[in-house]
């Protein structure tokens, strides 16, 4: 006999016992009963008010859990945190940092004769102390390279090459030796310099900051051409950590032009000047990515000069068979203020050639 809740016959023959997963798939949870938008009236309901046998359920308020909230609220917190850093974080910038200015000097050396002079510049070089020289940046070599304490190989390189660019653009380059060009050099300058460069070329002075000649050899075009293009170089660079931030390169370079007069023929005769730059470059970890240099020391000896020419602005070469005039500048006094006095020196006459 079948209990309580079996049917009268038994379980039928197939089906699982107490039939309970036959209706399962049709039984709803309370769950369920509560989201539905209609409910039905009891049947008292019915019978009182003859309403229809159903009614619309108001719809259930749905909003975000308290979870949602907390977490919309985080990430906001979080990303208004993040623009107040961004905007007034601690950390000082590149720009903020300050760059020595460059200090310069280029003091003229006048001949004691008249200068040597030839139609030939291979005479010139052959009969002079450049003899030996190499030409152009072949004469520019660079060291054995090795990393210091807080430079790699790859950083010393970079500082050692941009060094070298730098004189090759600023003492070989013919559009700035005669053409006036400036930007091939203004732009290997670490930016915080160029308002010093900008301002010895804008406004020239002899104060030991601005003036163009510290910055690259410069002729006077109206007076002197390039007789050979091929220059000839000797010189060394060195590469030195001057602290754990700074790294130093010291270039040395003696660099001989063979010059003649402008608008002059081919059978004009040419003459040698030499011109000696000591310079003293300076690189921080965003000048060596950036490709540029802080150029902080600029000694130059140049000549044959007259003492009586402005080396300021260009240079004035005296050309062959020329001689420098009497009555230059006795020299400087280190006790006197305002602009600093041209210093003159004589030019051994074993630095001239021998034609």
């Amino acid at each position: 006999m079948g209990g309580p809740g079996d049917p009268p016959e038994g379980t039928p023959e197939g089906a699982p016992a107490g039939g309970e997963d036959e209706y399962r798939s049709v039984v709803f949870d309370e769950s369920f009963v509560r989201a539905a938008r209609l409910q039905e009236f009891s049947a008292r309901e019915r019978m009182a008010d003859h309403s229809p046998a159903v009614r619309r359920r108001p719809p259930l308020q749905r909003g975000l859990s308290r979870q949602a909230l907390i977490l919309v609220l985080l990430i906001a917190i979080a990303f208004g945190t993040a623009i107040y850093m961004g905007i007034h974080h601690p950390y000082p910038t590149t720009d903020t940092r300050s760059v020595e200015p460059l200090r310069m000097t280029v003091i003229p050396l006048a001949p004691q004769t008249a200068v040597p002079g030839s139609t030939s510049t291979d005479e010139l070089y052959t009969g002079s102390p450049a003899a030996q020289f190499r030409t152009g940046a072949d004469g520019i070599t660079m060291p054995a390279v090795r990393r210091t304490a807080h430079f790699s190989d790859s950083q010393v390189v970079t500082a050692l090459t941009t060094a070298k660019d730098y004189l090759v653009e600023s003492s070989l380059d013919p559009s700035v030796l005669t053409g006036g060009a400036t930007r091939p050099v203004r732009i290997l300058l670490d930016p915080r310099q160029l308002d010093q460069f900008d301002r010895s070329f804008d406004h020239p002075a002899a104060d030991g900051r601005h003036a163009p000649t510290g910055w690259l050899v410069r002729f006077d075009a109206t007076r002197t051409q390039l007789a050979d293009k091929g220059i000839r170089v000797q010189g060394t660079l060195q590469a030195a950590e001057s602290d754990a931030n700074t790294l130093e390169v010291v270039a040395d370079h003696t660099f001989v032009y063979a010059l003649k007069p402008t608008g002059a023929n081919a059978g004009a005769k040419a003459s040698l000047f030499t011109v000696r730059r000591e310079l003293t470059f300076r690189f921080d970890r965003d000048d060596l990515r950036m490709h540029q240099a802080e150029l902080v020391v600029s000694y130059v000896q140049a000549g044959p000069l007259a003492c009586s020419d402005d080396p300021v602005s260009r240079l004035r070469p005296l050309l062959a068979g020329e001689t420098a005039k009497a009555g230059g500048p006795a020299g400087t006094d280190p006790y006197a203020t305002g602009s600093a006095t041209a210093v003159c020196g004589s030019l051994a006459r074993s630095a001239q050639p021998r034609v």
